[in-house]
């Protein structure tokens, strides 16, 4: 029996208007070219710290995978979305401090969502946030104080976190008024879905390489593959 996939579609659509309008952008982001090489962090001036380790701990600033794979590169969708209010999760996000390392090195929180902190280490961490648009605000956790949470309530794009005790500590924070943001895991990869159909425009964010852009349309219930590919700067 033969069926009009047209009428299929706006059958469908009537009866689950929020399904039939999934769609959805992935991909993957590598690393191409010599891979910088960083130096070791040094934990000395806390002993603490070093009993959290059993090697050698170096920056997560651009963390790769066997086949050069891109972890914690924030990806966003920066034009096309609708103007509306999206609502915002109740659900908490998770900042860690474990083993003296901000975990995740870069993360994206909804306007008005709460962000929790954690210290496990039971050392002292002191947690500064270096807000342009929100209130910066500069907070001691001594060991017994195992979590804080804090609220953003402004819109503002990356801006660091870090630990005035210990240096090397450091994470971004990106606070949006849409859901529509994610990073890579472990093997590169990256998707953000429910998107309505329509012409989009994705950025995917590193902290120490330049942000790319690319432009892309999805129908109803296409997931668009778009990969990115970043590369050490040219030596002026």
């Amino acid at each position: 029996m033969k069926y009009d996939k047209s009428l299929f579609l706006l059958f469908f659509s009537l009866l689950f208007p929020s399904l039939a309008l999934a769609a959805s952008v992935s991909g993957t982001v590598i690393y191409e070219g010599e891979v910088p090489k960083l130096r070791e962090i040094k934990m000395d001036a806390d002993p603490i710290c070093l009993t959290k380790h059993d090697g050698a701990v170096n920056p997560k600033t651009i963390n790769l995978g066997p086949n050069k794979e891109m972890e914690f590169v924030f990806l966003h969708i920066v034009e096309g979305l609708p103007n509306k209010n999206y609502p915002t999760p109740s659900e908490p996000v998770i900042l860690d401090q474990k083993g003296c390392m901000y975990d995740p090195p870069v993360v994206g929180v909804m306007v008005g969502q709460p962000v929790k902190i954690l210290n496990p280490d039971g050392t002292l961490h002191n947690v500064h946030a270096l807000c342009k648009i929100n209130p910066e605000f500069n907070l001691a956790m001594p060991k017994f104080r195992k979590e804080v949470t804090k609220i953003f309530e402004k819109e503002e794009f990356m801006f660091p976190m870090k630990c005035d005790v210990h240096p090397w500590m450091s994470t971004y924070v990106s606070v949006l008024k849409h859901p529509y943001f994610t990073t890579t895991n472990k093997e590169g990869k990256y998707t953000i879905d429910n998107l309505p159909p329509g012409d989009y425009v994705v950025e995917a964010w590193q902290q120490r390489l330049d942000p790319q852009r690319v432009s892309f349309t999805v129908a109803e219930g296409e997931t668009k593959e778009i990969n990115f590919t970043f590369s050490r700067p040219d030596k002026k």
